[in-house]
């Protein structure tokens, strides 16, 4: 059976060593460098879903985004919820908006998933999200690979996180 990250074209060892998806490796982390691949249904119906965010692995294991940040899972569906209620809409490259709406939404939360019998260890704690795409140029972008995923916007305080590793 595949795990999430090799139908996604992420590649994680249970070494804690991410091998990305230009076959670099960042040795002895626990950070995700992979692209979430925009995984979308057929051409015709300008539709493309995806991983928003992942927060915890399929291991149960904390992520760290490009930006070298964390999101707790109560963070992340806190701000799922507010995007769908006063958002909806989907931009290109943070630059502008009314280049999609939102058709889909779903935060997997391990209570979720439990609920809908889904297996502990098969999702991640995550934000899967569709789109419909209306603008024609965003759409040839989407299908010929120059947009392969999904990058998210927000505001948030950053907090440090001690490293508990070390700690005896």
């Amino acid at each position: 059976m595949k795990t999430v990250y090799e139908i996604l074209g992420i590649h994680k060892s249970r070494d804690k060593t991410t091998e990305n998806v230009d076959n670099s490796t960042d040795k002895g982390t626990s950070v995700l460098k992979g692209k979430f691949k925009i995984q979308k249904s057929e051409d015709e119906k300008r539709l493309a879903f995806g991983w928003a965010n992942i927060s915890i692995d399929e291991s149960g294991e904390q992520l760290v985004d490009w930006q070298q940040d964390m999101i707790d899972p109560e963070e992340l569906e806190n701000a799922a919820y507010k995007f769908v209620r006063l958002y909806r809409e989907g931009g290109e490259m943070h630059e502008r908006g009314d280049c999609a709406v939102l058709v889909e939404s779903v935060v997997f939360t391990e209570e979720k998933m439990k609920a809908m019998g889904i297996p502990e260890g098969t999702l991640p704690v995550g934000w899967w999200i569709g789109f419909f795409v209306t603008d024609d140029d965003v759409w040839e972008k989407v299908k010929n690979g120059t947009y392969p995923m999904f990058s998210i916007e927000g505001e948030a305080g950053r907090v440090k996180v001690e490293d508990n590793e070390n700690i005896d």
